[in-house]
């Protein structure tokens, strides 16, 4: 199975080191699902962890070695050319469903945007795709 991580599951994991972003995280590294990624994905999450209220939280070494490890070890695919077949509420979002959608990938977010197109797009809560990956139920 593929995975896009919204910046913001990333983020989470980064914050809250035992929730379920984090395991998903590790999910990913422990080979239970690939990564996918792009370059804009890697450059939201990087301008998002410079916010100051994040910054007081995650030390800048730590944000650059994650950010090293996605660009070296994700399957990194080129920012899509096309628009999304299906339209998040929030526009800012619709390169990531691009980006799932070129990949044949699914989504993981706490989005409450994305999370509402569940109907029309594989977008899974993080808690929801850990129990996926990993046979829990």
């Amino acid at each position: 199975m593929r995975a896009v991580l919204d910046p913001n599951v990333v983020i989470s994991a980064l914050i809250a080191p035992g929730g379920a972003p984090a395991m998903v995280l590790r999910a990913w590294g422990n080979g239970a699902y690939d990564l996918v990624a792009s370059p804009p994905l890697l450059a939201e999450l990087e301008r998002a962890l410079t916010y100051p209220k994040l910054r007081a939280r995650v030390e800048a070494a730590e944000v650059a070695e994650l950010v090293d490890l996605l660009r070296r070890e994700a399957d990194m695919i080129d920012d899509p050319r096309h628009p999304p077949g299906v339209r998040s509420p929030d526009p800012g979002d619709d390169y990531l469903i691009a980006l799932a959608e070129a990949a044949r990938a699914v989504i993981v977010s706490g989005d409450g945007h994305l999370l509402s197109l569940a109907n029309d797009l594989p977008v899974y809560a993080p808690a929801a795709f850990l129990a996926l990956v990993t046979g829990d139920s």
